[in-house]
């Protein structure tokens, strides 16, 4: 298994429930969501291999 790093941060409401429409939709836990749109934007700027 894959050792992870926890991160918290804060956000505004209406971005936590706007996050959880949009990883419902995408059939994803909010973490996995979250991480998924990191991760793409790390890959865009070349700071991640694919």
């Amino acid at each position: 298994m894959a050792k992870t790093a926890s991160v918290g941060i804060r956000i505004e409401p209406e971005f936590k429930e706007a996050l959880e429409k949009a990883a419902k939709l995408d059939r994803r836990s909010v973490a996995s969501y979250i991480e998924k749109l990191i991760a793409d934007d790390l890959r865009r700027k070349g700071l991640i291999e694919e």
